[in-house]
């Protein structure tokens, strides 16, 4: 009785906690440290190569450093406030705020209607999409060299075709055709807008567009009254990326002689904000000013990036609605 008894406490008895093994770490601890292992290369590069770079050049800002001299003296906000009295900075900025309303919406349209005429089913059409892509593979500064070449006065092939024809060559790469030859640069890579709208397009069911067509609805009025509104995301990614880009863009330093002596060889039609920072930083040597610049674009992008959402926010649907949108 005694023996049954003995075996009944044995077996009820609670199982031993198991404890860690002296020494050893416990499990939560070792796959924190894993996880702090594996993002240490991003942390560290974000630090070291943003978190720093912004700090630093945000403290030159606040200079009169010319990047050669060691000793520079703090001029507080003085920097920010010539920005306002430049007449050059405030008309390089004009010139690349007309740039971005002309280029952002004519390089979305032209993709959408390369994406809708390409999302049908036309022969060949995959050897299409890709040729008509492969210009936005392209790195800037090989497309822009390459206008260069086409639209040189006394060798491009542009004036070669017009030479052909009896008429006389034209000056492309000064004012005023230079900032037409920019505006074909950009539209030039409108392939990756291409292959955004379609994937967005490929996106959208079949069965809306097609119980459309059933109710007697015309193409244009599927297109404006189901495609479009399924699309909008994808143009309002394409519509902020696409000012960002073009309120830093290079392009027309790129597409004319200048180099990293100055900036003085670009046309004043092409003469955007990023190619003044550019010259002072290293025609003028003002390495406080040019910061200061910088850091006023940030400024400015991001007041029109959130302006683009806030508008936004009532015009584009979500098949999917937002965390905490009712």
């Amino acid at each position: 009785m005694s023996s049954a008894l003995t075996e009944v406490r044995r077996t009820a008895a609670p199982a031993a906690v198991e404890r860690p093994a002296r020494g050893k770490k416990p499990p939560t601890l070792r796959k924190a440290r894993t996880f702090y292992l594996f993002v240490a290369p991003w942390i560290i590069g974000f630090v070291a190569l943003t978190v720093f770079p912004l700090g630093y050049a945000f403290w030159l800002s606040l200079t009169d450093s010319d990047g050669l001299s060691p000793k520079t003296h703090f001029v507080g906000f003085d920097n920010y406030i010539e920005i306002f009295h430049d007449p050059l900075t405030i008309s390089s900025l004009a010139k690349t705020g007309v740039f971005t309303l002309v280029t952002v919406p004519l390089g979305i349209l032209a993709g959408l209607l390369l994406a809708v005429i390409l999302n049908q089913p036309i022969k060949a059409r995959g050897l299409f999409r890709a040729l008509i892509y492969l210009p936005a593979v392209v790195p800037p500064v090989g497309a822009a060299l390459t206008f260069r070449l086409i639209f040189d006065r006394d060798a491009g092939a542009a004036n070669g075709i017009l030479s052909s024809l009896g008429l006389d060559p034209i000056t492309w790469l000064v004012d005023p055709n230079a900032r037409y030859v920019l505006y074909g640069l950009v539209m030039w890579g409108c392939g990756g807008s291409m292959i955004i709208s379609l994937a967005g397009l490929q996106d959208i069911p079949r069965e809306l567009q097609e119980a459309a067509q059933v109710d007697g609805a015309s193409y244009w009025q599927s297109f404006t009254r189901i495609t479009i509104p399924l699309l909008s995301p994808v143009i309002l990614f394409q519509i902020i990326t696409g000012v960002i880009g073009s309120l830093q863009s290079f392009a027309p330093l790129l597409l004319s002689s200048g180099s990293l002596s100055g900036a003085g060889t670009v046309p004043q039609g092409n003469y955007m904000y990023m190619i003044h920072v550019f010259a002072q930083y290293f025609s003028a040597s003002r390495f406080g000013y040019a910061s200061a610049m910088l850091w006023m674009l940030f400024a400015v992008i991001l007041l029109v990036t959130l302006v683009i959402i806030k508008v936004s926010a009532k015009t584009v649907f979500y098949t999917v609605e937002p965390e905490g949108k009712k």
